[in-house]
């Protein structure tokens, strides 16, 4: 699984930061995430659908490859 965030939607919410911190940070300039590695574990699939599911503006987008 790949996960990114889709930074023209990304408002900075931290709803993702709050359901999966291990997969993603919020940047310093302006508070919107960003996934320093876009591969999913197998351990954290389930918090990564969480953060996409949660995410108000729907910025984040995953592939099952």
């Amino acid at each position: 699984m790949k996960i990114r965030v889709l930074e023209d939607r990304c408002q900075g919410h931290a709803m993702c930061v709050i359901s999966c911190p291990e997969l993603f940070e919020l940047r310093e300039e302006d508070g919107h995430a960003i996934v320093p590695s876009p591969d999913v574990p197998r351990e954290l699939e389930h918090s990564a659908r969480e953060a996409r599911d949660s995410c108000p503006e729907q910025a984040i987008e995953i592939s099952e490859a």
